[in-house]
């Protein structure tokens, strides 16, 4: 299929909002680069779900490779997602910092008729985690896996906060704690559990560190993977400024381990492992104890995540069996949780 624009996808398989997407994309691609630009190889990902992630080639005026279009295209009350122009900012910045995250290529403006979102180079790789834990391809990435992890927050967390100027009134930054107990009360969903975890961390909160910038979301399956190892550090939707702890307690927690439990450092071996190579690198000296505190936030984080999806999909902002299935999630972690804050978990 060929539009007037040089738009060109592999199928006649594209619905009529994608087709506009696209039309809108080469108008846009032509603006910044030619109007001699053609896109082609369409691909839309299926994974994912705050943003529509289109895949294509760009082809012309010199220019031949692949770009990745990220679109906003929910809007929820009380989500934790920063807003787009906020990620590209953010996503700008660690790139200028020498961080692997996919080079951004421009942001989008409302010429270009496709709302919110942002276009970045792609980057080849995997990001399953049951394929990175298991794929006999992967051997040496799991062998070096978590000292470019612990390498890569150490980059971070070494950054200017006055580089992620933008990040300073996210609710997350200002109060961790006290922005996820204000994304609770707005779903208005009763969980005893995490009201118990609520009192537990209030009670219970290690002195505060350093504010550093967080990624927010750094785990096994943000990242793409070749066989050498890590290659890019992926969606920014979740950073903030905040303890350097609370991305190692996120990394860490039982959820990302994806049934490999015994390997608590994202399922591919030892928090100690992955304290030491970030030390090594630079980092700060990892208070052990105050991590744990951390990783029970993640769990009641993450579980206040599952509840948002859930409350999406009845109220219809976003539908979807997955998104359904987050409702019997939420009691799997809030489990996982106790069992973890009474020791019996590790």
């Amino acid at each position: 299929m060929t539009t007037p624009l040089n738009a060109v996808s592999d199928s006649d398989s594209l619905d009529a909002e994608l087709s506009a997407v696209v039309a809108h994309l080469g108008e846009a691609l032509q603006r910044r680069l030619g109007n001699a630009i053609e896109i082609s190889n369409i691909d839309v990902a299926t994974l994912g779900g705050s943003n529509r992630t289109v895949l294509f080639d760009v082809r012309g005026a010199g220019q031949r490779r692949r770009l990745v279009l990220r679109q906003e295209t929910i809007s929820m009350a009380y989500s934790p997602f920063l807003p787009s122009a906020t990620q590209y900012a953010v996503l700008s910045a660690a790139y200028r910092h020498g961080m692997p995250v996919p080079e951004p290529i421009f942001e989008l403006e409302p010429v270009d008729e496709l709302g919110q979102g942002y276009v970045v180079a792609a980057v080849a790789g995997e990001s399953l985690p049951k394929r990175l834990l298991s794929g006999t391809q992967f051997a040496t990435a799991r062998a070096r896996y978590l000292k470019q992890a612990g390498a890569m927050l150490a980059k971070l967390h070494g950054i200017d906060v006055a580089e992620f100027a933008v990040l300073e009134t996210v609710p997350d930054t200002l109060d961790a704690l006290g922005a996820q107990i204000g994304y609770y009360d707005g779903y208005g969903e009763p969980h005893p559990a995490l009201e118990f975890a609520f009192r537990w961390l209030e009670k219970s909160q290690p002195p505060a560190n350093a504010r550093v910038p967080l990624h927010g979301d750094f785990r096994n399956g943000n990242m793409l993977v070749g066989e050498e190892g890590i290659r890019a550090l992926l969606d920014w939707e979740c950073a903030h400024i905040g303890d350097p702890l609370e991305d190692f307690g996120w990394f860490c927690t039982r959820s990302w381990r994806f049934g490999a439990v015994d390997r608590p450092a994202g399922g591919f071996g030892s928090r100690e492992t992955l304290y030491r190579a970030y030390e090594e690198a630079g980092g700060r000296t990892i208070d052990r104890e105050a991590a744990r505190w951390w990783e029970i936030f993640g769990l009641m984080r993450w579980a206040l995540y599952n509840i948002m999806q859930i409350v999406g999909h009845v109220n219809g902002t976003r539908r979807s069996p997955a998104f359904a299935a987050c409702g019997r999630n939420t009691a799997l972690i809030e489990y996982e949780m106790l069992m973890t804050m009474a020791g019996k978990f590790d």
